[in-house]
């Protein structure tokens, strides 16, 4: 009888240990993608989860070398292994399972200078940053790589140091595709109105100004958060401009509101950046507080004190804009939030919530041409300010 309960004893510890095995398992985090963007002095590096992880990095010698480990991982079979950059900052990526809990990621290095790492969520992703040493205009192996290779429109090639002021900058029209963003009472979409103000941005930049505009979508289709901000660092914008509407809960809210990005303790500025985040309230908050460290690194390669200057102008030259047109414009300020969309941007950047398309008054307006128009205008002149006192500063300093 002993030895019978003996043997029912070790069946059931054995089977409760391959049942612990399978469960360990099966709550690992699946390394299912790898992405980058590159010119010849940055690249971003994202890497798509199916779940939160935490990471580890080190960095090695002879030859130069940088990596991060992901714990409680495991590599999808069918993700590439490698990518070869071949410029002179980084030479190639490589990912692999490094034991039964780590899956690594490993930057063969060049002419190496920084790098910056975070977690974004909905849905988890790991974005590494590299920066070296700038140089010319991007390369022409910018791209994107998703198992097969998708080339980013080319940029001409220039000298590192243009002349002061601003030559180029990036429209990113907020949504699109799957994405429709806030939708008004009478059904406008976010992603359409925005769209259009930012082709109208593009044309009044291009042809009155002489700035080169580039558009991270000029259709409706969907863009990560991430690939966007890449797109804006590739291209070495001199300025970084997103675009969409306002919603809220208050049918009567309603206004222009400027945004750049930096931690806050504001709720109303954090649902915001929820919102454009399209991650919860109680998310968003988790995220702040896991990021709060580095926020100011970012904020600092996120040219915090010139994104205040373009904000100001933006938001003050769209409020008088609007209000010798249109009766009840609100201003409701410049303020700070972390956006995804604005982190890890090398240039000035901004975010602006153009009015509420919540509001059934603000809603006609924005579905109406001319107050698209007129918005267009506004941000535009906003920036040709920017550059006026960019090259005054310049100037005076050269004295």
């Amino acid at each position: 009888m002993r030895r019978v309960m003996l043997a029912l004893l070790l069946l059931f510890t054995a089977h409760c240990s391959l049942f612990t095995v399978k469960a360990e398992s099966a709550e690992k985090v699946s390394v299912k993608n790898l992405r980058y963007w590159s010119s010849e002095s940055y690249t971003r590096v994202v890497i798509d989860l199916d779940g939160p992880v935490t990471f580890t990095e080190n960095r090695l010698s002879n030859p130069d070398r940088l990596y991060f480990d992901l714990k409680g991982c495991k590599l999808s079979k069918d993700v590439n292994t490698r990518f070869d950059m071949n410029n002179d900052v980084l030479k190639s990526v490589r990912v692999g399972q490094f034991n039964n809990d780590t899956v690594r990621i490993v930057f063969d290095l060049g002419k190496f200078e920084r790098r910056n790492a975070f977690i974004l969520v909905g849905p988890y992703r790991f974005v590494i940053d590299i920066y070296g040493e700038a140089r010319g205009g991007a390369s022409p192996a910018d791209r994107e790589l998703s198992g097969s290779a998708v080339r980013l429109p080319p940029v001409k090639q220039e000298p590192f140091r243009r002349p002061p002021g601003i030559r180029r900058v990036v429209i990113d029209p907020g949504h699109g595709g799957k994405d429709p963003g806030a939708i008004g009472p009478r059904g406008l979409y976010e992603k359409d109105v925005v769209l259009d103000v930012a082709k109208k941005l593009k044309k009044i930049l291009t042809e009155k100004y002489k700035i080169e505009a580039i558009l991270t979508r000029d259709r409706d289709i969907f863009l990560p958060l991430e690939v966007r901000t890449a797109i804006a660092n590739s291209k070495r914008a001199d300025l970084f401009i997103s675009i969409h509407t306002n919603a809220s809960p208050r049918r009567d809210a309603r206004g222009i509101e400027t945004y750049l990005l930096n931690w806050t303790d504001d709720e109303e500025a954090m649902r915001v950046a929820a919102r454009e985040n399209a991650i919860s309230m109680k998310t968003m908050q988790k995220v702040q507080s896991d990021l709060q460290l580095i926020l100011s690194d970012l904020a600092r390669d996120n040219k915090r004190d010139e994104s205040v200057g373009l904000a100001h102008l933006v938001q003050t030259s769209l409020v008088n804009k609007l209000e010798s047109h249109y009766p009840r414009i609100v201003d409701r300020g410049v303020r700070q939030a972390l956006f995804f969309v604005l982190i890890g941007a090398q240039m000035p950047s901004i975010l602006v919530e153009i009015s509420f398309i919540s509001n059934r008054e603000e809603e006609k307006r924005l579905s109406n041409a001319l107050y698209r128009k007129k918005i267009a205008e506004a941000i535009a002149a906003g920036v040709h300010e920017y550059r006026s006192l960019s090259e005054h500063v310049a100037k005076v300093d050269d004295r």
